[in-house]
C-alpha cells in the first residue's frame, strides 16, 4: 500500500524554508563542535546484473545528500563511509578528529538489511557515556522504519531514532538539537531530553522508540508523513559530499583525512545526480508516484549545469548519471535544463565538452521528444535507461509498442545515444513465442538486433510503497521459503523468483538466465568487435565486457536458488511482515507508517490464489 498523503496544500514545503534552515543551522554550527560518520550499508550478495560495477564506482548520492547537508551547515567535520569500499568498518572503533564522533547515521536500502543491523548492532557496543546519537535512514526508512528497531532485549540494535524523508527532516531534527543542547551536554543527552519533552513531535518524518529495555523499545512514535521540497533548487551542493569520502581501505577505523580530491574520480568515476523526483505514471508496482505524493520536481537548467561543471572541475568526474524516475516528465523543464547545459560555459569553457551524463525515460516520452533529441545529444546525453518492462504492454502500458520501441532505438542510434532497455519478467510471460513477440526471449532479440547496448531483465517482484504490494501478499504469490531456506532481504532485487504463482517457478529463474546469456556473451563480445563501427561500438564492446563479468557473478550466485525452486518445498505468505513493535502517532493515533492499521485487519482470510499460468 502507498504511503499516505498529506492534506493538500501541505505537501509541500513553503518556498525558501529549506534556504532558510539551511541559514539557521549556519548560525548555531559555531558553538557546536560535531563531528559526524555516515555509513552506506552494503550486502555484497548484491553484487550481480545489471548494477554490477555502478555497485562500486559510483558514490551513492543519498549519503552525499546528507553528508553535503552537514557540511552546508558549517559542520565540516563529517567523514562518509561506503561499505562497499570498507567492509571491514567498525562504528565501535571509529574516532574522527581524535574522538568518538558525537553523530553515527546508518543509511540503507532494504536488500541492505542484514549489514545495517550489523552496523547499528556494533555501534551499540560503544561506552554509553560516549555513544553517539545514532540515526538511521534510507530508502528503508521510508517504507519499512521498523525493521532497523530491534525487539530482542537480548540483542538491543535500535538506532536513537528514524528519519523517514529526505534532507529538510534530518536538517530539522539537527535544529530542534543543537538549540537544545546544553553546554558540554552530548548530542544523545539532548536528544533524550527533546523526545521525552515532546518537541521532536513537531517534525514530521521522524519515527523514535518509547519504553522497554534501551536497544529494544516497547513502541515507536511516528510524527508523521514528511513535506517534500517543492523547489529542488534549494537543496545543499552535492559537490560538498565529496569532499568527505573515506577512502578505500581493509581497516576497521577511519582515516584522519578523507580521500584526497585528486583519487575520487578513480574510485567513482560515475557521479550520481538528483535532477528531477516523480513520475506522472501509476504503474501498480511501484511507489515513486505515491512517495512524491503525486508530485514532478525538478532543478533548473543553471542548477544541474553548475553542478555538473563544478563536480567536473573540482574531481575530474566526466560521466553523470540523473537519479531520476523519469526525466522526460515535462517537455517545457526538459527542454530548459537541457538548453542550460548546452550553453553552460565556465573557466574551463563549455560545460558540454566534457561531461557526458544518462538518465531514465519512457518510450513514449522519448518519441514525444524526437526533434529535440540532437540537441540533448549536443549537450552531453549519451545514455538512456528505458523503462520498457514488457515490449507488448502486457505487465504495464506506459505507451510502448513492438513498433514504438523499435523506432525510438532507430532514432537513438542514429543519433549516437545509448538505448538502455529495461525488462520486467512476470508469470504471464512464456520465455519463447513462436511468430509473435509475447515471450522474453523474442523481445531480448528485437533489442538485441534495434541496437540496444545493455540490458536489464529482473523478474517482478513486491515492492514496499506501492499500490499492489499487499495484495501481492495475499494472493499467495510471494515465497516465505524454498526447500526449507527463507527468503531473505537481499533476494527481493528482481534478481531471484521470490513472488509466482508459476507451477515451474525454477523455469522463471533459468528465464532470466538465459535471457541475459543471449545479450552477454563473448561470441556476440567477438562479433561486434568485427563489425562495422558506429559511434557507439566502442560502448556496446565495453558493456559487453561488464555484462560478461556481472554474468558470472549472477549465474553464481542464483544457480543454487533454481535447484531449491525445482526441488524443494514452497512456503508462501499471506501478508507482509509488518512491525512487531507497537506505532502510534504523536497524538495516540494511526501512525502514518504503521500500514496494517490502514489496510485489511490481519484476520481477515487471505482470498485463494489465483489460477497458476501454464506457460514458463
Amino acid at each position: 500500500m502507498e504511503l499516505p498523503f498529506r492534506a493538500k496544500g501541505d505537501q509541500l514545503l513553503p518556498p525558501g524554508e529549506l534556504t532558510d534552515i539551511r541559514r539557521r543551522l549556519r548560525t548555531l554550527a559555531p558553538s557546536h563542535d560535531l563531528a559526524t560518520v555516515i555509513a552506506c550499508a552494503f550486502d555484497r550478495r548484491t553484487r550481480m546484473l545489471p548494477f554490477f560495477f555502478a555497485d562500486t564506482r559510483m558514490a551513492p548520492a543519498g549519503v552525499r545528500a546528507i553528508g553535503s547537508a552537514l557540511a552546508d551547515a558549517g559542520l565540516s567535520k563529517t567523514r562518509i563511509v561506503l561499505q562497499q569500499w570498507n567492509k571491514n568498518f567498525r562504528p565501535s572503533r571509529m574516532q574522527l578528529d581524535g574522538r568518538v564522533p558525537d553523530l553515527f547515521c546508518v543509511s540503507s536500502m532494504s536488500l541492505h538489511m542484514r549489514q545495517a543491523h550489523a552496523l547499528l548492532r556494533d555501534a551499540r557496543r560503544i561506552d554509553p557515556a560516549h555513544r553517539p546519537l545514532v540515526i538511521a535512514g534510507g530508502s528503508v526508512c521510508v517504507y519499512e522504519p521498523w525493521k532497523v528497531f530491534s525487539t530482542d532485549p537480548a540483542d538491543p540494535f535500535s538506532p536513537d531514532v528514524v528519519v523517514t524523508g529526505e534532507e529538510y527532516v534530518f536538517l530539522s531534527l539537527l535544529e530542534v538539537l543543537l538549540n537544545y543542547r546544553g553546554q558540554g551536554e552530548s548530542l544523545r543527552a539532548a536528544f533524550a531530553r527533546a523526545r521525552d519533552e515532546g518537541t521532536l513531535d513537531g517534525v514530521p518524518g521522524l519515527i523514535y522508540g518509547r519504553g522497554g529495555r534501551d536497544g529494544a523499545p516497547a513502541e515507536l512514535v511516528d510524527t508523521g508523513i514528511q513535506r517534500l521540497a517543492g523547489d529542488l533548487d534549494e537543496l545543499p551542493h552535492p559537490v560538498l559530499g565529496y569532499a568527505l569520502l573515506e577512502a578505500p581501505s581493509g581497516r576497521a577505523t577511519l582515516a584522519s583525512q578523507p580521500l584526497p580530491p585528486n583519487k575520487v574520480r578513480r574510485r567513482s568515476p560515475i557521479g550520481s545526480l538528483v535532477m528531477t523526483f516523480g513520475c506522472k505514471y501509476g504503474c501498480g508496482y511501484c511507489p515513486i508516484p505515491g512517495y512524491n505524493q503525486r508530485n514532478l520536481r525538478f532543478k533548473s537548467g543553471p542548477r544541474i549545469a553548475d553542478e555538473m561543471a563544478r563536480i567536473s572541475r573540482e574531481y575530474g568526474i566526466r560521466n553523470f548519471f540523473g537519479a531520476d524516475d523519469n526525466f522526460f516528465n515535462d517537455k517545457a523543464r526538459v527542454l530548459e535544463i537541457v538548453k542550460c547545459i548546452h550553453e553552460a560555459k565556465d573557466d574551463l569553457g563549455h560545460v558540454r565538452r566534457r561531461v557526458r551524463w544518462g538518465t531514465e525515460a519512457t518510450i513514449h516520452d522519448t518519441l514525444a521528444l524526437r526533434e529535440h533529441l540532437p540537441m540533448m545529444r549536443q549537450a552531453g546525453l549519451r545514455a538512456l535507461w528505458l523503462g520498457i518492462e514488457d515490449m507488448t504492454g502486457a505487465l504495464v502500458k506506459k505507451g510502448q509498442t513492438v513498433d514504438k520501441t523499435l523506432e525510438a532505438f532507430a532514432l537513438l542510434n542514429e543519433i549516437g545515444i545509448s538505448p538502455m532497455p529495461m525488462m520486467m519478467h512476470h508469470d504471464a510471460q512464456p520465455f519463447y513465442t513462436r511468430g509473435k513477440p509475447d515471450g522474453l526471449y523474442n523481445q531480448v532479440k528485437l533489442l538485441r538486433k534495434a541496437g540496444a547496448v545493455s540490458l536489464q531483465v529482473l523478474m517482478v517482484t513486491p515492492s514496499a510503497g506501492s499500490k499492489l504490494y499487499e495484495d501481492t501478499f495475499r494472493s499467495g504469490m510471494v515465497y516465505e521459503s524454498v526447500a526449507g531456506r527463507p527468503v531473505q532481504d537481499h533476494m527481493y532485487d528482481g534478481n531471484f523468483v521470490i513472488a509466482s504463482l508459476a507451477q515451474k517457478p525454477w523455469r522463471k529463474q533459468l528465464n532470466l538466465t538465459l535471457a541475459y546469456l543471449s545479450f552477454y556473451n563473448i561470441f556476440r563480445m567477438i562479433g561486434l568487435m568485427f563489425r562495422r563501427r558506429t559511434p557507439l561500438s566502442r560502448k556496446r564492446i565495453m558493456m559487453q565486457i561488464l555484462g560478461i563479468a556481472g554474468l558470472g557473478y549472477t549465474i553464481r550466485r542464483t544457480t543454487g536458488w533454481m535447484f531449491r525452486l525445482m526441488t524443494g518445498r514452497i512456503r508462501r505468505m499471506t501478508r507482509p511482515t509488518y512491525s512487531a513493535l507497537p506505532m502510534r502517532s504523536v497524538e495516540g493515533g494511526i501512525a502514518s507508517h504503521d500500514l496494517p492499521a490502514m489496510m485489511v485487519p490481519f484476520d481477515t482470510p487471505a482470498p485463494a490464489p489465483a489460477p497458476q499460468p501454464q506457460n514458463a
